[in-house]
């Protein structure tokens, strides 16, 4: 892929975002880090350019029509690669799970999606290319206790991703979801908390017993391979694989 493409990345202030757009702009790859907390993303982006990388930052909600469209009008240069990112996990039984939170994360991890993608595909159609990278989740495929919005989300965002790549089979976009197990961010120490807990065990025995158990490979998932595997999925070699699932979790799901 050119180098001067630009990708624009939700929820890029920290963890799994941040990562790839730091790897993605090392590569030479110009960045938009987006995020609700625009201090965040500015740091996310001067942090790149010191590093003599291509970012700039905006602030972005991704389940406000009018945040998608000042954040669309206020970048430098037309978006070429999405990539949709931004998450947040709530743990709790669903007889607990307070229905405001369940709703937000739907809002955010689905409908958001879908808000966002809807509003740049009209310029990448304009264009004659694009491709967009949803950041899934194990949780796409399986299930977990306590996690029924985030589960239903990440679902869902698999089957929107296999519409999407039928209706932008006529021209050179494609749409894939990536699916990690645990990835080590802020995120997931956070969930280690609230796993502990929920459950009423140790937080080294939710890392063990429950996070890192069902991998064969036994170990977290790298935010290298998560922006390696995002940087083929945007390169030539790859304007074939649309709708596709790319399952990333040490052996989980063969077993």
């Amino acid at each position: 892929m050119q180098k001067t493409h630009t990708l624009l990345i939700t929820g890029a202030a920290s963890g799994i975002g941040a990562g790839i757009a730091a790897q993605l702009a090392e590569a030479g790859r110009h960045v938009i880090v987006s995020d609700l907390n625009l201090e965040a993303a500015e740091a996310v982006a001067a942090q790149i350019r010191a590093e003599g990388g291509s970012a700039e930052a905006v602030a972005l909600d991704v389940t406000s029509q009018d945040s998608i469209d000042a954040a669309l009008a206020a970048i430098s240069r037309p978006i070429d690669v999405l990539v949709n990112n931004a998450g947040l996990q709530h743990v709790s039984p669903l007889e607990e799970f307070p229905i405001e939170k369940w709703d937000f994360l739907v809002q955010v991890m689905l409908v958001g999606v879908a808000r966002l993608t809807r509003a740049v595909l009209p310029g990448m159609r304009e264009r004659g290319f694009g491709r967009i990278v949803n950041i899934g989740s194990i949780h796409a495929l399986v299930a977990s206790p306590y996690k029924s919005a985030y589960v239903a989300a990440k679902h869902g965002l698999v089957g929107f991703s296999k519409v999407l790549a039928l209706e932008t089979a006529d021209t050179d976009i494609t749409i894939n979801t990536v699916c990690p197990s645990y990835v080590k961010t802020p995120l997931v120490d956070k969930q280690i908390a609230d796993q502990a807990r929920t459950r009423g065990i140790s937080e080294a025995d939710v890392v063990s017993q429950v996070m890192l158990k069902p991998m064969p490979k036994g170990v977290f998932i790298g935010l290298d391979e998560l922006a390696g595997i995002t940087a083929f999925l945007t390169s030539p070699a790859a304007r074939n694989i649309t709708g596709q699932t790319i399952v990333v979790d040490g052996g989980w799901t063969v077993q």
